[in-house]
């Protein structure tokens, strides 16, 4: 009674317009995927790569900002590492950041 005919024949094509407003959503996600996580995905990968070919002699630089070199690598997750004559530290293989310099491996 109220409304104008007009105003009715607006109201159709309902489902072109969800698809329409959902869009801008998608693209945002889409943008963030690749430029925040898959990046951070590619670096964690590094990481643990780098961390699982640790080795004795290797010099590294933990999180907390102490280098090092590796004199043992444990199986459980850690590593024991040498910081100064006779003091060595036990430390978790997670929490070194950079490996500085990486001994050569024994040709057989």
């Amino acid at each position: 009674m109220f409304a104008t005919p007009a105003f009715a024949q607006a109201a159709g094509g309902g489902a072109a317009s969800a698809v329409t407003s959902f869009l801008p959503l998608i693209l945002i996600f889409g943008i963030m995927y690749f430029l925040l996580i898959r990046p951070q995905q590619k670096k964690m990968k590094e990481h643990r790569a780098m961390v699982e070919a640790l080795r004795k002699g290797d010099s590294v630089l933990t999180q907390g900002g102490i280098i090092g070199k590796v004199t043992r690598v444990k199986e459980d997750g850690e590593v024991e590492v040498e910081i100064a004559d006779g003091v060595k530290v036990r430390v978790l293989k997670a929490t070194i950041s950079q490996v500085l310099s990486r001994t050569e491996a024994a040709s057989a």
